[in-house]
């Protein structure tokens, strides 16, 4: 039974009965220069662009006002979007926000509006970032059926991704953070992507 305990500590361990999973991703991360970059020049495509207009209208449908971008990316949504602000760990990141005075500390304030586009699974403590929002999160994220999906798929990040999903496992730790779901919808894969699904959730309770 050694490897079954070592694969504990170590492996993806997933729940099906919550449908969530995680992987201990070691503390460091690709988070530089360089990864901004490869953001960058894949935002700036056709596919790129359509998946920022995508991602504005996912919130104009739920939402009118200021929003905190937590985990910019290239930076697109923010540069993209009026009132909005972002927040990010990637040095690179907070220099390019720095210099458009775009940037806000997600952990510093309450905000009525959090975007997290590929951002929820990177977060070790994804409860404390979403307690940060009184009114809205929108999200766009993998999404797996069983640990076998998640083994397959291209999603499973080991230097990158901690936590996995199901649609329901998803749907069912929002509630518990106090939200309910407005929206779901697959509109990424029909742009492109592979295995993700988007949402708006509204806070109902805290």
């Amino acid at each position: 039974m050694k490897s079954f305990y070592q694969e504990l500590n170590s492996g993806l361990v997933f729940l099906p009965e919550l449908g969530i999973g995680r992987y201990p991703v070691s503390e460091s991360r690709p988070y530089d220069e360089q990864y901004f970059s490869r953001y960058q020049k894949m935002a700036d495509t056709e596919a790129g662009h359509a998946l920022t207009q995508a991602r504005i209208q996912l919130v104009e449908r739920h939402y009118r006002g200021p929003v905190l971008d937590v985990g910019i990316g290239a930076g697109q949504f923010v540069a993209s979007r009026p009132d909005t602000q972002g927040f990010d760990v990637n040095p690179a990141g907070i220099a390019w926000l720095n210099e458009r005075g775009a940037y806000a500390e997600l952990y510093a304030n309450k905000w009525l509006a959090l975007t997290m586009w590929d951002v929820l699974e990177h977060i070790d403590e994804p409860e404390l970032a979403v307690q940060q929002a009184t009114g809205f999160v929108f999200v766009s994220i993998p999404i797996f059926t069983d640990a076998g999906d998640i083994i397959r798929s291209h999603h499973f990040r080991k230097d990158e991704h901690i936590w996995y999903f199901t649609d329901e496992g998803i749907k069912g730790w929002f509630a518990e953070q106090g939200f309910s779901c407005l929206e779901q919808n697959t509109i990424e894969c029909d742009l492109g992507r592979k295995g993700v699904a988007s949402y708006a959730f509204r806070r109902t309770a805290f």
